[in-house]
């Protein structure tokens, strides 16, 4: 499955990259894709079975599965 986690900081997404990778999920930097936000933005997209959800920044904003026609929210951090 792929999923996008949208961050607050662009140290946020690097930080979830970093241990995204190091759970063994192939991840990247990218820009925020335009269904999830008009404004600019880095996000961290990633591969795998389990979102891993334990293993975000704290300054996660949310966490979406990629679905055929779109996104499923997993995790919103309010």
């Amino acid at each position: 499955m792929k999923f996008v986690a949208t961050c607050y900081t662009h140290l946020a997404a690097l930080r979830t990259a970093r241990a995204l990778e190091a759970a063994g999920a192939a991840a990247a930097l990218a820009p925020v894709p335009r269904a999830l936000s008009s404004s600019c933005g880095t996000c961290v997209c990633y591969e795998g079975t389990d979102p891993l959800l334990e293993r975000m920044d704290q300054d996660i904003e949310a966490v979406y599965r990629q679905t055929g026609t779109g996104y499923a929210c997993l995790m919103k951090n309010e």
